[in-house]
C-alpha cells in the first residue's frame, strides 16, 4: 500500500496549530507494518519563511521518545515535563521519527527516564552517521522515499515485541483518551495496578512520572478549549480538571504553557494569522 504525506489536523501538543499551518507545512506518514507495535509516525516539517519574520512553535511535549534528523543536531530525545519552542526560520526542514509510548525502549534495553535532559546520539543505536541520516532524509526526495529508507534502518535492528512496553502504551493512551482521567490513584485502579508499579513501568518505558502524563494531557486539553473558543468560565474548567483551587490550576498552566489562562484566553482571541506562504516541499 502506498503510504503517502499529508497535512493533518491533531495537534498533538502544538499549540495555535492554525497559526502554525500559515507558517509552515507538517506531515505525518505511518511506518511499516512491522514496526507499528513501536513507531507512531514519521513527521517532517517543511517552511520557507526567507522573507518573513521567524515563526515560534510552542509544543507541550507528548510522552513519547523522538529521533529529530536536523542539520547537525540529530538525536534521540526523550520525553520532557516542560513546554519547549522551536523557532522556525529562513528555509528548511526537520525530518522525525516519533515512537509510540513504550516503544522505543525495547531498542533502547534502558530505562528511558536516563534520556530525560540527555539527548542519544544516534550512531551507537543505529549504527549509521547522523551525517548520513541528515544528508538522506533533508534532502530533495520525496517523502515517500524518506519514509521507505526510514523503515529499512529501523527494520534492520528490530527488537522483538515487549508486553509490558504494550501495556504501558496501552495506559498512556488510555490517558490521552480519558479526560475524566485526573489522578494517578484513579489510573491504578483502572489497570488494576498499584502505585509503585504504575512508576517503575513509566520510569522504565516513557521517561515521566504518570502524574506528569496525566498533567501534560490535561493542560493541553485545556489549552485546546480556550483556543477553540470551547470555553469562557475558566473557574469551571479548573474544577473540570480536578482542581480544587483555582490559584494551582493557574499556576500549573502557566508553568507548562507559558501564560496565565487568561493571558492565553486573550492571545487566542487576537492571534494573528498572517498571510500565507509558500511551503516548502509542495
Amino acid at each position: 500500500m502506498k503510504r503517502t504525506g499529508h497535512p493533518v489536523s491533531p495537534s498533538m501538543g502544538l499549540l495555535h496549530l492554525q497559526e502554525g499551518n500559515q507558517r509552515y507545512e507538517l506531515l505525518r506518514v505511518p511506518p511499516a507494518e512491522v514496526l507499528v507495535p513501536f513507531v507512531k509516525h514519521y513527521w517532517m516539517v517543511s517552511w520557507d519563511l526567507a522573507d518573513l519574520e521567524p515563526y515560534p512553535q510552542h509544543v507541550v511535549p507528548n510522552p513519547c521518545v523522538n529521533l529529530v534528523v536536523e542539520r547537525n543536531k540529530t538525536y534521540f530525545f526523550g520525553p520532557s515535563d516542560q513546554k519547549f519552542t522551536y523557532t522556525v526560520h529562513g528555509k528548511g526542514r526537520v525530518f522525525g521519527v516519533k515512537f509510540k509510548p513504550g516503544g522505543f525502549y525495547p531498542f533502547l534495553q534502558a530505562p528511558v527516564s536516563t534520556l530525560y535532559g540527555k539527548p542519544l546520539e544516534v550512531s551507537g543505536l543505529l549504527g549509521i552517521r547522523a551525517r548520513t541520516l541528515e544528508d538522506i532524509l533533508l534532502g530533495e526526495d520525496a517523502m515517500e522515499d524518506k519514509v521507505r529508507y526510514m523503515d529499512q534502518v529501523l527494520s534492520a535492528r528490530l527488537p522483538s515485541e515487549d508486553i509490558e512496553a504494550n501495556l504501558t502504551c496501552a495506559i498512556v493512551q488510555h490517558i490521552e483518551q480519558d479526560r475524566d482521567m485526573l489522578r494517578v490513584d484513579q489510573l491504578s485502579a483502572r489497570w488494576n495496578l498499584h502505585t509503585r508499579k504504575l512508576q517503575r513501568l513509566f520510569n522504565q518505558y516513557i521517561g515521566i512520572s504518570p502524574k506528569t502524563v496525566i498533567q501534560l494531557y490535561r493542560l493541553q486539553n485545556a489549552a485546546e478549549c480556550i483556543e477553540n473558543g470551547l470555553t469562557f468560565d475558566l473557574s469551571k474548567l479548573s474544577q473540570d480538571l480536578g482542581y480544587h483551587d483555582q490559584s494551582h490550576f493557574i499556576k500549573d498552566f502557566k508553568s507548562i504553557i507559558g501564560s496565565t489562562p487568561e493571558e492565553y484566553m486573550l492571545l487566542s482571541e487576537h492571534v494573528p494569522l498572517g498571510r500565507d506562504v509558500n511551503h516548502a516541499g509542495r
